[in-house]
């Protein structure tokens, strides 16, 4: 799957990318300075199932720290979004392409009401952030109006005049867009069952439904530590009660993250305090002073949770390790080497396909290998099984 962070210009958004990717982007305070979207691989972090075992685990992808699993996932930052976007302004059309292939997005905005709307700086508190979730909200809602509605009335009729089922017919039309039967039938239930006869009004809030369904969204409430940012981000969540909205700060994680790399600290992403273990000058002990503060009064930088909340919680995605019962370590001597994300509602079979599709054609059974217990095809897997894969080959 793919994690998009998007929001408008100078947000602080390329800073959050790479503090959750470390990958090497431009990051400059003017609108557009991400043209192409930067991708990079991030990761989402879990407790390892190394402890059932009272073992030591060795990611082939990731990392494994203090037993503290980071599994890696694909993360995108496209260009920024402006007001109007949807009509081509700014880098519009671009950025709605580019965004068509996140499963969830991180909207990232400035907390401190210090950029204005089309991502010029400005003063703490001279701009409501609120006034970005608005418009993104409505920007994403007319990509998906004006997608939906291209060549809707003859769609229409050509399905009323068949007989055919609306949620299955609009569902294939907005296939693109990761439209499901599912959603589709969820979302046209309570409309008429002539299509002709939906008005606009009720074809806008289908196409919102749509777009909330198929790219759930978290507000990542970016500097935070900025005056009046804490506040904003308390009325934002009475505000907007049907998104989760963290407060982070991009700056502070990035800072950690190069520290860590260079030796300098001891820091897992998504803890609450890190361990100065390098020589350092006067600059960087000021600096971490600085950044430990925040994390005692705020517990984290946020970036890690906001990452783990979109995978988690907003996709319901499951942790599942492939082991074996007599022995979890591959044939280089990796204990619990591999760890895949699999949608919520995931069989042993569909773990199979996901390891590769010779073992899925050879499925004889499975193993749950905490408990040992022989486990079917259609066996629902939870978040943290380890499972074998006994095949016919």
């Amino acid at each position: 799957m793919i994690i998009g962070v998007v929001g408008k210009p100078n947000v602080g958004k390329s800073t959050f990318f790479k503090a959750a990717t470390l990958a090497d982007v431009e990051i400059a305070n003017y609108p557009f300075a991400t043209i192409k979207p930067n991708t990079g691989v991030g990761y989402v972090r879990v407790d390892c199932v190394d402890t059932f075992f009272n073992t030591q685990c060795n990611p082939r992808f990731g990392a494994c720290l203090n037993h503290k699993r980071f599994i890696p996932v694909n993360v995108i930052d496209v260009a920024g979004l402006v007001p109007g976007a949807h009509e081509g302004h700014g880098l519009g059309n671009q950025f709605l392409n580019d965004l068509n292939e996140a499963d969830v997005l991180v909207h990232v905005i400035d907390a401190a009401g210090a950029t204005n709307e089309k991502g010029e700086p400005a003063s703490p508190g001279d701009f409501d952030p609120a006034n970005d979730i608005k418009f993104l909200d409505h920007e994403l809602d007319m990509w998906y109006y004006q997608i939906m509605m291209r060549g809707w009335d003859k769609f229409a009729r050509a399905v009323q005049q068949t007989g055919g089922e609306a949620y299955k017919a609009i569902a294939k039309q907005l296939s693109g867009l990761r439209v499901t039967e599912e959603m589709a039938r969820e979302a046209v239930s309570n409309l008429p069952i002539d299509l002709t006869k939906w008005t606009e009004e009720q074809l806008m809030s289908l196409a919102s439904a749509f777009r909330r369904r198929s790219k759930p969204m978290i507000i990542a409430a970016n500097k935070i530590d900025l005056p009046g940012a804490a506040a904003n981000v308390e009325r934002l969540r009475k505000e907007y009660p049907d998104y989760e909205i963290i407060g982070c700060s991009g700056d502070f994680e990035l800072a950690l993250r190069e520290a860590s790399n260079k030796g300098l600290i001891d820091y897992i992403p998504g803890e609450g305090s890190f361990e100065v273990k390098g020589d350092l000058n006067e600059a960087q002990k000021k600096g971490l002073d600085t950044i430990n503060g925040f994390l005692e009064k705020f517990g984290s930088t946020g970036v890690q949770d906001i990452l783990n909340f979109a995978i988690f919680d907003l996709l319901k995605y499951l942790a599942i390790y492939p082991g074996g019962v007599n022995k979890l370590a591959d044939k280089d001597g990796n204990v619990l080497p591999d760890c895949f994300l699999l949608k919520p509602g995931s069989t042993a079979l569909d773990f199979a396909y996901s390891l590769h599709s010779d073992i899925a054609k050879g499925f004889i059974k499975a193993i749950d290998v905490k408990t040992k217990r022989i486990i079917g095809k259609d066996h629902v897997l939870n978040n943290g099984d380890v499972v074998e894969i006994i095949t016919s080959a």
